[in-house]
């Protein structure tokens, strides 16, 4: 939010799990910001199972960026 008021483009990754934590901060500040959700559990991923999720999530990254602009 802080970034948007300043007219800088904003977004977030985050994993499935915090998919209605987020909806309901949003909400509570009266936002709806730019998100790309990924399959939960990260923590306890390997790096190759990482770089898979990334590779899966990427285009989706890039479209929340080029939304953005």
């Amino acid at each position: 939010m802080d970034l948007e008021s300043r007219g800088l483009p904003s977004g977030f990754v985050a994993s499935t799990e915090f998919i209605e934590a987020a909806e309901a901060q949003g909400n509570s500040l009266g936002i709806k910001p730019a998100s790309v959700f990924v399959p939960h559990p990260i923590q306890d991923r390997s790096d190759a199972e990482m770089a898979e999720l990334a590779r899966t999530a990427i285009e989706s990254i890039v479209s929340l960026v080029a939304k953005s602009k």
